[in-house]
């Protein structure tokens, strides 16, 4: 996986002054665009998701050269999502919407070359989580347990 880094990390540092401003704006444009999602989110307040929302993404900005990182810790948050009733399609609905708000938020920052390396990143972390996620659906399946 080759990703700009540079540019996720001096984007990421641009956002991050104003981080609950993302986070939150991600939210808005997430429920907005695909409420049906919103009654998976009822296990954490508002602020606690936003929260998390924005330190998985710092920690995934912070470990951006680190393969081994992001491959073990995506697939375990992957594997998690299955329990949430996180489905494949939504995936491509959080890129949209993390975009969107990156977008809204960084402003005249969000060049180009900012655009091209967070959809390359997300589509790496998304395809890392997925893997995670079938992983865990296939482990859970009552036919791999009758497999001989």
């Amino acid at each position: 996986m080759s990703l700009d880094t540079q540019a996720l990390r001096e984007s990421f540092a641009l956002v991050a002054e104003q981080e609950t401003a993302l986070a939150r704006r991600f939210y808005e444009i997430f429920f907005e665009r695909y409420p049906v999602v919103r009654s998976m989110f009822g296990r954490h307040s508002q602020a606690q998701q936003e929260q998390m929302l924005t330190q998985a993404l710092a920690a995934v900005v912070e470990h951006a050269d680190d393969a081994p990182w992001l491959t073990s810790t995506l697939r375990s948050l992957g594997a998690k999502h299955v329990g949430y009733g996180v489905r494949a399609e939504m995936y491509d609905w959080v890129g949209e919407c993390l975009l969107a708000a990156l977008a809204d938020v960084a402003g005249d920052a969000f060049t180009p070359r900012v655009r091209d390396a967070w959809a390359n990143a997300y589509g790496a972390i998304a395809g890392i989580m997925q893997a995670g996620a079938e992983e865990a659906t296939t482990l859970r399946s009552p036919q791999s347990a009758t497999a001989p």
